[in-house]
């Protein structure tokens, strides 16, 4: 968008030097970039996203070692790693998003929400780091025959764990959404590239470099991807600056609804359009259906007695394979749809999964399946990680995410466990996991497809407006 004067993102008047040639500016909401404002605002943004991404890569894959080291069931890993943070979403979920959302401060209405939560973050994550010392120490308090030194390591982590994800969920319910105010829309599918490329760098620096040192020196681990997560998303959130928003109308001076009304308004906007149901059963669902395989591919090459070493650079492969597509795939989502290129990856994991289901029977066989679905896994997140901002009400962006954040979270505390049950129940044989995402990613590719179809029939890619 070009304009002689224009308020930066500060909000301070700027003037070109040269009024009959303007810089090239592009603008989202009441923001308005040069080319240098939105480079800068990228680095913000990104930094941010590299603590990020190095909390999201190895916070869970460390607890995973942990778990299972002072004996957990494979239900009981599943109930810590994804039921119970799940659980924590669907309460806090749609209230944090629904207040974000209409909320209207002199620091935005995302930024409050992060910052408040990035040192609760950290320390949880410290916390975790030394859990197995705390929990000694219980063990010691409460008496050997009353509870068990694993069982009191459990419930120390447990507690902590616990804290993560409250603090983890809040700043989820946001960060998405302040990527939606801030950065212009025709840049998100190229943006959300990059933010790939990060975490993939991220993924590759874990896994190659720090993975194979994870089950020795857990609490150093721990406590450095805290300090760097609490450092680098504080500075992020002092350098993005948000812009102003038009009153919500379903406020009056200034005060939220009361709880009933704002239940009632939330059920209504999200869950009444057939539109809606049907994109929030397509999002949900291909969510769900890289979970059975990322949940246990870590037992699964422990029991092929595959070592971690040989584990985390397996990832790293599938890291830096992703990381050298992510751009162009980000490219692609811009210019082609990330809807389209949802359905056609989908199909492509659906082969692949078969294909795993009955030949992972071998490191060699294992390895090529685990790199191809990371490649794959990746490949869809990285195209349809705008497809929320694309397909739901810009201002309302956080709410509707946040509704098809509580249907998954009801989903994965459902299927987590019951996938923990039947592993339990068949002997831990991992070649399941396959089987069940095969099947999951044919449900994904029939919703995704009819999702398409209505996008079409909304204006598809030339005029598609949300409906209200």
């Amino acid at each position: 968008m070009n304009s002689n004067s224009v308020l930066d993102p500060s909000g301070e008047p700027e003037t070109d030097a040269a009024p009959l040639q303007p810089a090239m500016r592009w603008s989202v909401g009441t923001l308005s970039y040069t080319k240098k404002q939105l480079f800068t605002l990228f680095c913000w943004l990104l930094w941010g996203d590299f603590a990020w991404s190095m909390k999201d890569r190895s916070v869970g894959t460390v607890a995973t070692l942990v778990i299972k080291r002072f004996h957990a069931s494979d239900v009981l890993l599943s109930l810590f790693l994804v039921a119970l943070p799940a659980a924590i979403g669907i309460i806090l979920g749609p209230v944090i998003s629904f207040r974000s959302d209409r909320l209207r401060g002199r620091y935005g209405r995302r930024i409050p929400y992060l910052a408040i939560t990035t040192p609760f973050a950290a320390l949880a994550m410290i916390g975790l780091g030394v859990s197995p010392f705390i929990g000694q120490k219980l063990h010691a308090l409460v008496g050997a025959h009353s509870i068990s030194h694993d069982q009191c390591v459990l419930l120390t982590f447990g507690l902590f764990w616990a804290a993560f994800e409250i603090a983890s969920v809040i700043a989820n319910a946001v960060f998405g959404a302040l990527i939606n105010d801030v950065v212009p829309h025709e840049f998100l599918g190229r943006f959300y590239g990059l933010f790939r490329a990060l975490s993939l760098i991220a993924g590759m620096i874990f896994n190659y470099k720090l993975l194979g040192l994870a089950e020795v020196h857990t609490t150093a681990l721990f406590v450095s991807v805290g300090l760097l997560y609490g450092i680098g998303f504080a500075f992020m959130c002092v350098k993005v600056k948000e812009g102003d928003y038009p009153p919500p109308s379903d406020m009056q001076e200034g005060q939220y609804p009361g709880f009933i009304e704002s239940a009632r308004l939330y059920m209504k906007e999200c869950f009444t359009n057939s539109y809606y149901l049907w994109l929030i059963a397509a999002l949900v669902v291909s969510g769900l259906v890289f979970l059975p395989v990322n949940l246990y591919s870590l037992p699964f090459a422990q029991s092929l007695h595959i070592s971690m070493d040989a584990y985390g650079k397996y990832l790293a492969l599938t890291y830096l394979i992703s990381l050298s597509i992510a751009y162009f795939l980000g490219y692609l989502a811009d210019r082609f749809h990330p809807l389209r290129l949802g359905i056609y990856t989908m199909i492509a994991y659906a082969a692949v999964t078969l294909w795993g289901g009955f030949y992972t029977n071998a490191p060699t066989m294992y390895a090529a399946a685990l790199v191809a679905h990371g490649v794959l896994s990746g490949t869809f997140f990285t195209c349809t990680a705008s497809l929320g901002q694309r397909l739901f009400p810009k201002l309302r962006f956080a709410q509707f995410a946040s509704a098809a954040g509580i249907v998954g979270a009801v989903s994965n505390m459902v299927i987590a466990p019951a996938i923990g049950l039947w592993l339990d129940h068949a002997g831990h044989d991992y070649h399941y996991t396959y089987f069940m995402g095969f099947g999951l990613s044919v449900l994904a590719v029939i919703l995704l497809t009819i999702v398409y179809s209505r996008f079409l029939a909304l204006g598809g890619l030339v005029s598609y407006a949300a409906p209200e």
